[in-house]
């Protein structure tokens, strides 16, 4: 997200996302964490299109591995089918589903990007992390992170991490929740 709390910025632009290859490798060691991968539509559809790219799997090889073979789940109402590999969708009980992935054994899952899916996650007490990765540039304008959230959220920091090109990962907890061993925590 950008300093003044957008995660995009107007026409969905994120030009401005500061990548490098420390944040790729970050990136990379991320994603061979996580056994699931979460996503709201508009996010979907932006990452189907460009990970099974040729642009892609010719300059980000590792990632595009990772994020085309990694199971995922698309959560919407309005999308009529999801096309890219190992992707289910989901167009009802989100909240039920989510509840019902924390209770199986085995990994993490990450949702990525989907502000809003975040929120209304959020709301009901489902995520049990937030990684906020923030880049040192202010927008001015574009959609907040955390727009729509009805409650305040209370969030203990766990970790911190400065990269050289100066973004800043954070890493919180909800106030109040201990996740444990780290299993099935939702970035």
């Amino acid at each position: 997200m950008s300093l003044d709390g957008y995660f995009e910025g107007l026409n969905r632009d994120i030009t401005w996302h500061n990548v490098d290859g420390e944040f790729n490798a970050f990136a990379v060691a991320m994603l061979n964490s996580v056994d699931l991968l979460l996503f709201g539509r508009v996010t979907y559809e932006l990452m189907a299109r460009f990970w099974p790219s040729p642009e892609a799997l010719r300059d980000d090889p590792v990632t595009a591995e990772r994020m085309n073979n990694l199971p995922k789940i698309v959560f919407s109402r309005t999308l009529e089918r999801a096309v890219w590999n190992n992707t289910r969708l989901m167009k009802h009980h989100m909240e039920e589903e989510i509840m019902k992935l924390k209770k199986l054994p085995g990994g993490n899952m990450a949702l990525l990007g989907s502000g809003e899916i975040m929120t209304q996650l959020a709301e009901r007490g489902l995520l049990d992390e937030y990684w906020i990765l923030v880049n040192p540039v202010a927008l001015g304008n574009g959609k907040p992170m955390f727009k729509g959230l009805k409650e305040r959220l209370h969030l203990r920091l766990l970790k911190t991490r400065a990269f050289r090109n100066g973004n800043v990962l954070l890493q919180y907890q909800p106030a109040g929740k201990e996740t444990g061993n780290g299993k099935n925590d939702t970035p």
